[in-house]
């Protein structure tokens, strides 16, 4: 697997002019993913061409598309997008090379052949499986179930459509190799990173006349383990310590009959907050909770929420896992990593967050050498070092 670590001193390519990249497809704005490449992208110097259709357009939450009706028109909507991408691509300017964002699993099969024709390579961002996430994540579709065969072979030939597979994490990008035989020589790592203008590093000292405060927020889903934070909530009822969680999903059911059988006063639990207010909830915090689930998944991957707290240097408690371990380390201060699915090493490291934050006068510059790396600029770079390694190989 290509490594992305090493610094770019020129981000020219043999003595060329500037890249130039398109960046095609339907891929989704309202994902921070793609927002972060794209101004990445144009922070490093490359010369960045949008050929691009919204058809996420009004469509934030995905879970909204659940009428028969409604998904019959986003497919429209969908497919007719394709002959005007087609069409504006073959229309567009001489370029290096063609990137798919995400969510691009059929984008890239749809590309394939008008790229190759015009003797570009084409990088496709897979981020997710999402064979991997319906149906050894989620469980939503049991592994003999038709479709979930449809998915397995739709990725595998998305694997074939393109010159370069980029993955969040090194690890994620080994479950590609195994899963779909794909060269090592083909999978490349760029991190999520995290808008650095949406989170920005705390501007003021914590209080520490009040509660300690812990913070989680993102999907109910099993990869994040929701369960073993209300268990460790439960283990810490009688402590000064109050809880946010805010989100919403697949796990709520589950997580309301937890807290049904034992109501925690302290725990408050707020369905959805608005993106941009996010960083509201940091600046309350304390500390805040990653990912806990033991799946293969949640080994694999490290979510936006991690980076965006790490961005912000809030202290950090999250699972331990091959992942992670890519962007941190135990010498890394205020971070503690946990075994997956263990509410009380969960509870155990609350305690000794507060406790080693108690004895600090000020707060305390977390993430200082980290924070480089993950910003727009930081993933930008990593993306011109897989450009030029693709280019070389075509």
């Amino acid at each position: 697997m290509k490594s992305i670590n090493k610094e770019l001193n020129d981000l020219k390519l043999g003595g060329r002019s500037p890249l130039r990249i398109v960046f095609w497809g339907t891929y989704d704005t309202g994902k921070p993913r793609n927002r972060i490449f794209l101004k990445g992208l144009r922070e490093n110097g490359i010369e960045v061409l949008e050929c691009h259709e919204n058809v996420w357009r009004g469509i934030e939450d995905k879970s909204q598309v659940d009428s028969w009706s409604d998904r019959f028109y986003f497919l429209v909507r969908w497919l007719k997008s394709y002959p005007i991408l087609i069409w504006k691509y073959l229309k567009m300017r001489d370029h290096d090379a063609a990137i798919v964002g995400y969510l691009g699993h059929l984008d890239v099969l749809v590309l394939w052949p008008f790229a190759n024709m015009r003797r570009k390579p084409v990088i496709w961002d897979a981020f997710i499986s999402l064979h991997d996430t319906l149906v050894d994540d989620r469980q939503l579709l049991g592994r003999r179930n038709p479709f979930a065969f449809f998915l397995y072979l739709w990725e595998w030939l998305a694997c074939r459509a393109c010159s370069l597979l980029i993955l969040d994490t090194e690890a994620h990008g080994r479950l590609f190799m195994e899963k779909y035989k794909v060269k090592r020589s083909k999978v490349c790592r760029v991190f999520v990173g995290a808008e650095a203008d949406v989170f920005k590093r705390r501007s003021r000292p914590v209080p520490k006349s009040r509660a300690f405060n812990v913070l989680f927020y993102g999907q109910f889903i099993p990869l994040h383990g929701i369960a073993t934070i209300i268990e460790s909530a439960i283990l810490l009822k009688h402590e000064d310590i109050d809880w946010v969680l805010i989100g919403k999903g697949q796990d709520e059911p589950k997580i309301m009959k937890m807290l049904d059988a034992t109501p925690l006063p302290r725990v408050r639990w707020i369905p959805w907050v608005q993106y941009n207010e996010l960083i509201d909830w940091i600046e309350k915090a304390d500390v805040g909770l990653g990912i806990f689930s033991s799946s293969k998944k949640a080994g694999n991957v490290i979510p936006n929420k991690v980076f965006q707290m790490l961005a912000a240097g809030l202290p950090l408690i999250t699972r331990d896992s091959v992942a992670i371990r890519e962007l941190v380390t135990d010498d890394d201060p205020g971070i503690i990593l946990v075994p997956p699915e263990d509410a009380v090493e969960l509870a155990n490291a609350v305690k000794k967050m507060r406790c080693d934050l108690s004895r600090m006068k000020t707060e305390g510059d977390y993430h200082r050498a980290i924070r480089p790396l993950i910003t727009e600029f930081g993933i930008g770079r990593q993306m011109v070092e897989v450009l030029e390694y693709g280019l070389e190989r075509a």
